[in-house]
């Protein structure tokens, strides 16, 4: 980060989309901002305007998130991401959905809250559409977790952590009264995670080119 944001950062609290450095290692090794933790039992997300936690709705039903869950700083969802979805699916008409990436960091340990940075890896990754819209979850571990600290790669983990991340994904959009059209139609490795956080990042910096610009005139 320049002198500049440094400055920013000491006397503001920084906004976790746009002011929180993704780190110089990513995709491999990256931040991630935690927005919810597995006990939480209403969806809380960022404010895009502000970057403090809102609540976003109560859970309908006694299903939780297995995992920390969160976005990736300075990474959005956009024309990019959207045309590896379509290449990977076959789909058609596909866009991105204009946030940031999520993230679930497994972890042994029990976090108590969220609005936290962490050091995470990602192993990997489903593919997910909502509408006609790409919203990508990427898997990834906390950095030296001492249980999930030596997977690699999402094939590895054993299968009733996926199925209860899938489980999660599937149901948490479901509101009453409303039916959403939500699919889960890939699972992918660690290669095509980094792919996704890759263009991801590229899919940021056009989105916000002019961005650094004009913090640099407030």
């Amino acid at each position: 980060m320049d002198p500049i944001g440094k400055l920013m950062g000491l006397r503001y609290k920084s906004h976790p989309w746009h002011g929180v450095e993704i780190g110089d290692k990513a995709p491999e090794v990256l931040t991630a901002f935690i927005e919810m933790v597995a006990t939480d039992t209403v969806k809380y997300e960022v404010d895009k305007v502000s970057g403090y936690l809102r609540l976003d709705r109560p859970q309908l039903y006694s299903n939780f998130i297995p995992a920390l869950y969160g976005f990736i700083p300075q990474t959005y969802s956009g024309k990019l991401v959207a045309e590896f979805c379509m290449m990977k699916t076959g789909m058609e008409g596909i866009k991105g959905d204009g946030d940031p990436i999520d993230i679930c960091v497994l972890t042994e340990k029990d976090i108590s809250h969220g609005d936290i940075l962490v050091r995470a890896i990602p192993i990997g990754g489903f593919r997910m559409i909502d509408g006609n819209e790409s919203d990508d979850k990427i898997i990834a571990i906390l950095c030296n977790d001492a249980v999930y600290g030596s997977f690699n790669d999402i094939s590895e983990l054993p299968h009733q952590v996926t199925d209860r991340l899938l489980h999660y994904f599937l149901t948490y959009k479901d509101l009453p009264g409303q039916q959403r059209r939500v699919e889960i139609n890939q699972t992918f490795g660690r290669d095509e995670a980094l792919e996704v956080i890759n263009r991801s990042m590229d899919d940021y910096r056009k989105r916000f080119e002019n961005l650094e610009s004009i913090l640099r005139e407030v």
